[in-house]
């Protein structure tokens, strides 16, 4: 015998295993499952999916919408401080100054703005900066206010810059 012939000859020792017959076979695949629930499950998950994402998106575009009116309110806050100064020296007293303030200050209360931080008001430290306390006692209240303080909504633009004093007895 020659090398090739060895190679294509069978082993003698191979011993043959009989064909599983279908009573032997464990069940390899359960009966498939019915195609209409199947389907009408995929269906209402990606009708949840596209819920889920429509509240999502809506809610991501109003919170960047209020980001947007916060940001540009808060950089009108120095043009109110300046209109508040010239108030307190009598310049908005008539003329066409009176007349700006007053259409700003409407246009920024119909957005929502509401000032904070009056003389007398309790002290807060949530909402109120306070650069000096001048008071003895536990209660404390806004003595001298420096710069008022502004919320849009419920965010706070910017904090009451305040004096701290004892109550009036």
């Amino acid at each position: 015998m020659t090398q090739n012939d060895d190679a294509t000859e069978e082993p003698e020792n191979v011993e043959e295993t009989p064909l599983e017959t279908a009573e032997e076979a464990p069940e390899a695949e359960e009966p498939a499952a019915d195609p209409v629930a199947e389907l009408t499950e995929d269906l209402q998950r990606v009708t949840a999916e596209y819920a889920n994402y429509r509240r999502r998106s809506t809610r991501e575009r109003q919170a960047a919408v209020e980001a947007a009116r916060a940001s540009v309110v808060s950089q009108l806050l120095p043009i109110m401080d300046d209109l508040a100064l010239a108030k307190q020296h009598g310049d908005l007293e008539e003329g066409p100054l009176k007349a700006f303030s007053e259409k700003f200050h409407s246009t920024l209360d119909s957005l929502g703005l509401v000032a904070f931080g009056e003389e007398g008001e309790g002290f807060d430290p949530e909402l109120h900066e306070a650069v000096q306390d001048s008071s003895s006692g536990d209660e404390k209240i806004l003595g001298t206010v420096l710069r008022q303080g502004y919320r849009l909504g419920d965010k706070t633009i910017r904090h009451a810059m305040v004096m701290i004093a004892d109550p009036a007895e």
